[in-house]
């Protein structure tokens, strides 16, 4: 199937062509035809597989027939709620895209900054908004958003909606738009309390899914280090110090300790920033500057703020904690390796993550190098989970395997 035999309109056509579509991924190929048809749709897709695109083409051509070339004030006919500030943004930047040879315009509207520009837009009217739900309610409590006319709303990850306790906000929003709207609900996960809020506000969904990104990069070298939990921060810095790294891209599983990680890594020199849901949009931004501009070395990310980064010739990340959903590991060390570079993704696992590490390694089925040559390996006979690293991880290897200086088992000390 190509993008010009799902019927789209010349100037959505032109638009994807330029960016060089030719073929629909799996999502789009099974969404596109089902959001045309005025479906409402639920769809289990990540992050990376054309997502977007599913929902953002058909819609574009929806609302291209229905606003035409009118001149009259322009209302809101498509609102996509979505998690993050970072989402936002790219999800407004692909509407731009695909949308560029109509008349149709969009606002993102996010918290963290000035409302006054947002405000200033919004009265000259606007077709499409994208909007993470703590602004949209409080513009909307204002008086600054009409949201009568809609007709299409899109709740994209909803998980992490969800995860991130947007549920409430969810529900105010939904109430607040037309019954006879279309409903698209995209979620990478497909647990108990998306189903529920699918049969809430869906009716007679149609139903989409694409297998999880399964497989790694070739360029990509991997390796796993089993480390003892309370060591992590120490072994991090190890390797830091040792190996010279820089442009990394650690990442953590919480907020709290990702600002952790970067008070201890400043304490021994480190020039280090964390970026997650707690920080304002201009700190975020000033972070990703400085780090692009190699003013910080090492970034710590939750994985819901990193959604949003989009760094080039990424050499280095390490997965500080191990994430519960295979699928997450795939992706978080995607974010090297690319546009044919190499790249190294390291893993930290502690014995209560040695389960996630199973896991892993049956979705993505490749020999991972593990590393034992090392200053804090699990200790011996302790009684949490698992007793030891498998047999077969006693190989050592890295960069750092020949040194043993200051990080020697006799002389390691803690320095946070």
């Amino acid at each position: 199937m190509l993008f010009e035999d799902l019927s789209l309109s010349k100037s959505i056509q032109k638009a994807v062509h330029e960016l060089g579509y030719l073929e629909p991924t799996p999502i789009q190929q099974q969404a596109i035809p089902l959001v045309l048809e005025g479906r409402d749709l639920v769809g289990c897709a990540q992050t990376g597989t054309g997502k977007t695109a599913a929902f953002a083409i058909p819609i574009i051509h929806q609302l291209h027939r229905i606003v035409g070339s009118t001149k009259k004030a322009k209302q809101i006919r498509c609102l996509v709620v979505t998690p993050t500030r970072e989402l936002a943004v790219q999800i407004g930047q692909n509407f731009d895209s695909y949308g560029k040879y109509t008349n149709l315009t969009q606002l993102t509207i996010f918290g963290g900054v000035s409302q006054v520009p947002q405000v200033d837009v919004l009265r000259k009217g606007v077709d499409i908004l994208i909007a993470t739900p703590g602004r949209l309610l409080d513009l909307h409590k204002q008086g600054f958003i009409d949201l009568d006319h809609l007709h299409t709303l899109v709740l994209d990850e909803a998980d992490q909606m969800l995860d991130m306790g947007f549920v409430n906000d969810v529900k105010k929003i939904v109430k607040l738009t037309p019954n006879n709207r279309q409903t698209l609900l995209f979620s990478a996960t497909m647990p108990i309390a998306i189903r529920e809020l699918a049969e809430m506000f869906l009716k007679d969904p149609a139903t989409v899914s694409v297998s999880p990104v399964s497989s790694t990069a070739e360029n990509v070298e991997q390796r796993i280090y089993f480390v003892d939990k309370t060591e992590k921060r120490n072994l991090l810095y190890h390797l830091i110090r040792n190996e010279k790294l820089t442009d990394l891209l650690v990442f953590s599983r919480t907020k709290h300790g990702a600002d952790n990680v970067v008070k201890a890594l400043r304490k021994h020199g480190v020039a280090a920033e964390a970026i997650h849901g707690d920080k304002s949009q201009s700190a975020r931004q000033r972070v990703l500057d400085a780090f692009k501009a190699k003013e910080v070395g090492v970034l710590v990310a939750t994985d819901i703020a990193a959604r949003g980064i989009d760094i080039d010739q990424l050499p280095f990340v390490i997965n500080f904690d191990l994430p519960n959903i295979p699928e997450t590991y795939v992706h978080r060390i995607g974010r090297t390796g690319r546009a044919g570079n190499g790249g190294i993704a390291i893993s930290f696992c502690s014995k209560d993550e040695h389960p996630y590490w199973k896991d892993i390694q049956k979705l993505i089925k490749v020999d991972v190098q593990t590393i034992t040559d090392h200053p804090y390996p699990w200790h011996a006979g302790s009684p949490e989970a698992e007793a030891a690293p498998p047999k077969n991880s006693n190989r050592s290897g890295g960069a750092h395997k020949s040194r043993k200086s200051a990080g020697s088992k006799q002389n390691k000390k803690r320095w946070y």
